[in-house]
């Protein structure tokens, strides 16, 4: 019993420790998701950050800084060497400061694009984490299963001895249980019926010490006469043939008077056979005569 409260002590923790870890794994896959979205959207949002800046670039680019002078403008300007000079010097500048803003902004560009991959690399070292995280709770939680199954199994294995092994202690106390006390035969190992092992046990009921004194010939009747069967099997039974015949059995004659006849002393029973003398069982006992037909000579 010890071994059993064991068992089902053991089986219930397992039990509760796999809804536990049925329910950290809910919580992990949830956790997961959470992070994937917001990391979709962190990333989204990121790109169309970058997108407009990339539009604002591209429209800063294709307009003019300033407005285009007017043909009328450049043709009087173009007249002097001078102002023709100092044009084109604010040209290269232009040109330069352009560059300067290109450069800068690819340089941007590429910063923010490395950090971008970096993040992403470790997102995906974080997914696949998380991952193998799960998958390493998801075995276990196999595990715990496979053994939770073996433990049930063998848990019934054991019911299923105990039960047969109080079956079979429960058939013996019912063999053994038997009005008819029984006493195994030294000279055959095979069990004897307890309705036949007359001769192998003591009667239930045992006649009066001045009844056994007077003789036991006035109680011995036909029908209660008992035959040997067989010395291999040490059997013995009452006659059928006797005590299924009512019609001959012979009731004893009374007594003489003792006031008219001097008491004798009946003649003595007849030697018992060579087997050991039995008793007449509880069975046949209600077939003897009743008790007021004794002999006054057993009276002294």
């Amino acid at each position: 019993m010890k071994k059993i409260k064991k068992l089902e002590n053991d089986t219930i923790s397992k039990q509760l420790t796999l809804e536990q870890l049925r329910r950290e794994k809910i919580d992990l896959e949830n956790t997961l998701e959470q992070e994937q979205e917001a990391l979709v959207n962190r990333l989204w949002k990121r790109m169309d950050k970058l997108e407009a800046e990339k539009r604002i670039l591209q429209e800063k680019l294709d307009q003019p800084v300033s407005a285009p002078p007017s043909p009328r403008d450049i043709s009087m300007e173009i007249d002097s060497p001078e102002n023709m000079m100092r044009h084109i010097r604010f040209l290269k500048n232009e040109v330069e400061r352009l560059k300067k803003q290109l450069r800068a902004a690819q340089l941007q560009h590429s910063e923010k694009m490395a950090q971008y991959l970096e993040e992403e690399r470790h997102m995906r070292e974080e997914n696949l984490r998380l991952q193998r995280k799960l998958q390493r709770e998801m075995e276990r939680r196999e595990a715990l299963c496979r053994q939770l199954s073996e433990s049930e199994s063998s848990l019934e294995m054991d019911d299923e001895r105990c039960f047969n092994e109080m079956s079979a202690q429960g058939l013996r106390p019912r063999t053994v249980s038997s009005p008819i006390p029984y006493t195994p035969s030294p000279s055959s190992s095979r069990p004897i019926s307890p309705g036949l092992s007359y001769a192998s046990h003591t009667v239930g009921f045992t006649p009066p010490t001045s009844l056994t004194r007077a003789g036991m010939s006035y109680y011995n009747s036909p029908g209660l006469h008992v035959q040997h069967m067989g010395a291999s099997h040490g059997i013995t039974r009452p006659s059928p043939r006797r005590s299924n015949s009512p019609d001959k059995f012979k009731r004893p004659t009374p007594p003489p008077s003792p006031n008219t006849q001097t008491p004798v002393q009946p003649p003595p029973p007849p030697p018992p056979p060579p087997m050991q003398p039995t008793v007449p069982s509880a069975a046949t006992t209600p077939s003897a005569p009743p008790p007021h037909s004794v002999h006054p000579s057993s009276q002294p």
